[in-house]
C-alpha cells in the first residue's frame, strides 16, 4: 500500500483523496466503516512522510473525562500514542483507535482540530514529546458491560496448564479476554457481556466438565474505569491515592488491574457506580 500511494502522490503536487471508500480488488466501490477516514489519514500520513497529521473534525480535541459525567473536564493539550489507544478503548472517540498505528511507526503528530472552531489549541498526540504536564493522570474513561468468570482449583498452582484450559474454552467460542486477575490458587476472567450472551452457560458447563474447578461463580454488571496517564509511573503514591479516594466515598472495587508500563491502572466497579466513580477520581488528580 505504502509503495503505491506513494508513486501515485509523486505524480501531483496537490491532491484530494477520499477517506470513506476506495475500490476492491475485484475493482467494485467499497465504503469503509465508521472511522475509516481516520485511518486513511493516518495511512497517508506515513507514506508521505508528512511533518504532521491534522485531523479536523467537530471537537477541539479531548478532554480528560466525560462531559457528560464530569462538568467542563479539562482538555488535553498532548497525549502520547499509548495513553490514547487506552482511553479510546475504553470509549474517548475521538479519533478511531486504530489510525494510531500507522503514524506511531514514524512518530508523526496527530493534531486534532475543530472545523467550527479553527483558533482552538486542539490536542497533539505524538509518543514522545517534552510538553509539560500540569496533571500526573491524562484522562479517565470507562464504560458498562462486563462480567467476570470466577475459578477457583484447590492446589491450582500445582496444576501445569489449568489456566490455559479454560482459556481454551473461551477462545472456542470466540470469546476475547479484558482482564486475567489471579492469585495462588484462583483466577477471574473478565470479558464482556455481549461476547457471551448467548453462550455463557454452555461455556460454564464445558469449564466445570473440563477442569472440574471446586468453586465457579459469575459477577455481572461490571464497569470498567481506566485512568490513564504516562506521569502516574513517576509520582509515588498514585494507586493508594485513587483507592483511598474510592474508599473514602465507599464505592466497592470488584477488580484491580495495572499494566506493566504502570501508564493505566483499571478497576472495575458495579454499573451503578459508573459515573461516581469517574467524578472521584477526576476530583483527585485534577486540581488548580
Amino acid at each position: 500500500t505504502r509503495a503505491r500511494l506513494q508513486a501515485k502522490m509523486n505524480e501531483y503536487e496537490h491532491f484530494v483523496f477520499p477517506g470513506f471508500y476506495g475500490t476492491s480488488a475485484n475493482n467494485k466501490i467499497q465504503v469503509f466503516s465508521r472511522g475509516g477516514g481516520d485511518i486513511t489519514g493516518s495511512i497517508l500520513a506515513n507514506a508521505m512522510g508528512a511533518d504532521v497529521y491534522e485531523n479536523w473534525t467537530d471537537v477541539s480535541g479531548f478532554l480528560m473525562a466525560d462531559p457528560r459525567i464530569v462538568p467542563n473536564p479539562k482538555e488535553i493539550t498532548h497525549i502520547t500514542y499509548s495513553e490514547l489507544r487506552e482511553l479510546s478503548y475504553m470509549g474517548a472517540s475521538v479519533l478511531h483507535e486504530e489510525a494510531i498505528f500507522p503514524v506511531k511507526e514514524t512518530n508523526t503528530p496527530i493534531h486534532i482540530l475543530n472545523t467550527n472552531r479553527p483558533d482552538d489549541a486542539g490536542t497533539i498526540i505524538q509518543e514522545t514529546s517534552n510538553a509539560p504536564r500540569k496533571y500526573p493522570i491524562t484522562g479517565i474513561a470507562g464504560k458498562p458491560g462486563f462480567l467476570s468468570i470466577y475459578v477457583y482449583k484447590k492446589h491450582m498452582s500445582n496444576e501445569i496448564g489449568y489456566m490455559r484450559k479454560v482459556l481454551s474454552i473461551l477462545e472456542r467460542y470466540n470469546v476475547s479476554i479484558e482482564h486475567i486477575p489471579s492469585g495462588i490458587d484462583s483466577f477471574s476472567i473478565v470479558v464482556s457481556s455481549a461476547e457471551v450472551g448467548d453462550c455463557l452457560y454452555e461455556i460454564l458447563h464445558r469449564i466445570k466438565k473440563e477442569v472440574a474447578p471446586d468453586e465457579l461463580k459469575i459477577t455481572d454488571h461490571i464497569a470498567l474505569i481506566s485512568t490513564v496517564g504516562k506521569a502516574m509511573s513517576h509520582v509515588p503514591g498514585m494507586a493508594g491515592r485513587l483507592f483511598d479516594a474510592l474508599g473514602r466515598e465507599r464505592i466497592s472495587i470488584n477488580m484491580i488491574a495495572q499494566d506493566s508500563n504502570e501508564i493505566n491502572i483499571t478497576i472495575g466497579v458495579d454499573e451503578k457506580d459508573l459515573e461516581k466513580t469517574i467524578r472521584i477520581i477526576y476530583d483527585e488528580f485534577v486540581t488548580d
